[in-house]
């Protein structure tokens, strides 16, 4: 009677958990009875059953799997990050060599839309348009008041803090692009300056993904703090 009860009372008491915390304090259980791991079955995907090694087999392969697949998104990421760094480089040098504004101005238009690939950009100078009269490089460049009404539907972004991206209101598009282009479909907007006390930077695209909101700006920042000193020295 004392040894059933015994049995009984041994039985219950091993729950589920208390094999879990026993195994995990003990990892090298299963080396000390071997035996065990050809007896252990466990259910497989497939329907079949499989023993306790095969069954780590299998995880491990899809441990590495995971690990494989983190390991290649982290090496794009890298390669794009260092491609993003040369074509910054290379047109913090354009920059650094022109003269004047119109060199700045076109060397710019130019990197925007050979390194970086921009189907539109312009550039939005604050300023009496009359001071810029002699600057001709088409329609990138655009000199405006700051009070312009034209300018009411950028409001909130003017007194923002940072780049926008995503989809612009026709308002805005008209403006920056022209009433005839309707093949925007993202645009990122960037500020020269503290609340874009410069102007402020436009990059358009036909893709309607390629700026979006939740996209890191930490490019375009830097890209407007570029332009910004660049600009500054004229």
């Amino acid at each position: 009677m004392s040894t059933q009860r015994k049995t009984e009372f041994t039985d219950a008491a091993l729950s589920e958990d208390l094999i879990h915390d026993y195994l995990v304090k003990n990892p090298d259980f299963f080396e000390r009875h071997a035996e065990l791991l050809g007896t252990l079955k466990l259910p497989h995907r497939s329907g079949a059953a499989v023993s306790l090694v095969e069954r780590q087999v299998s995880v491990l392969r899809q441990k590495d799997l995971k690990h494989e697949r983190k390991l290649k998104e982290l090496l794009e990421v890298a390669r794009a990050n260092d491609s993003l760094s040369g074509k910054i480089h290379r047109l913090t040098l354009r920059l650094l060599s022109s003269a004047d504004l119109i060199s700045t101005l076109r060397n710019l238009e130019e990197a925007l839309r050979a390194d970086f690939d921009a189907d539109q950009s312009i550039l939005v100078l604050f300023g009496n348009a009359d001071h810029f009269s002699g600057v001709d490089v088409g329609r990138f460049f655009v000199a405006v008041s700051k009070n312009d009404e034209a300018l009411k539907s950028f409001d909130t972004f003017l007194q923002g803090s940072g780049p926008r991206c995503g989809q612009i209101r026709d308002a805005q598009r008209d403006f920056l692009f022209g009433k005839e282009t309707d093949e925007i479909g993202s645009a990122a907007l960037i500020p020269l300056g503290t609340k874009a006390e410069l102007g402020f930077l436009a990059i358009g695209s036909s893709e309607s993904d390629r700026f979006h909101p939740g996209m890191s700006i930490d490019f375009l920042r830097r890209l407007g703090e570029l332009v910004t000193e660049a600009l500054r020295r004229f």
